[in-house]
């Protein structure tokens, strides 16, 4: 009940002293759902932003204390990559790509701790992805993205923090 529905009250019921507010319950924790149809929206806005800036845009859709949640957008090849914590799920939501994994970082520079990034993968293992697949890179497997010039990738990113 709020203040005004207290004052109310009290107005209409003088002879009450004091009027019992019932307990509001906190709550737990929440539930996040994204349909299908909210992704793609939201990788639509990313495909204009990518358009503007080099080919590629992502955004972080909710943080949790071992995880969090991605939308990337990419009409062009990704770094190699290789995460010394965090492993990648990836689901695709819409057109296709190549995940390269494993083999060696050409390049390889330090991103921050435990970050890496590349030119590309030297001997890797290739795979293509196309709207419904699911990969998971565990954490240290080096990666990549590939995107073909006619092509565009639109992907749910699960960065999963894995214990070593």
């Amino acid at each position: 009940m709020d203040k005004l529905s207290i004052e109310v009250l009290k107005e209409l019921l003088p002879e009450e002293k004091e009027i019992k507010v019932p307990a509001v319950k906190p709550r737990g924790p929440q539930a996040d759902h994204w349909t299908p149809a909210i992704l793609l929206e939201r990788g639509a806005y990313l495909r204009k932003m990518a358009k503007h800036g080099d080919g590629s845009a992502s955004e972080t859709l909710k943080e949790y204390p071992q995880h969090f949640t991605m939308l990337s957008f990419r009409s062009r090849n990704g770094e190699a990559e290789v995460h010394e914590r965090f492993a990648d799920v990836f689901y695709v939501l819409e057109g296709r790509a190549t995940l390269v994994t494993g083999g060696t970082v050409a390049g390889a520079r330090s991103m921050g701790p435990g970050e890496m990034r590349g030119d590309a993968i030297e001997g890797g293992t290739r795979q293509e992805l196309r709207a419904g697949d699911v990969a998971h890179v565990p954490a240290g497997l080096p990666h990549q993205m590939l995107v073909a010039a006619e092509n565009t990738f639109t992907t749910l990113v699960i960065k999963i923090q894995e214990i070593p």
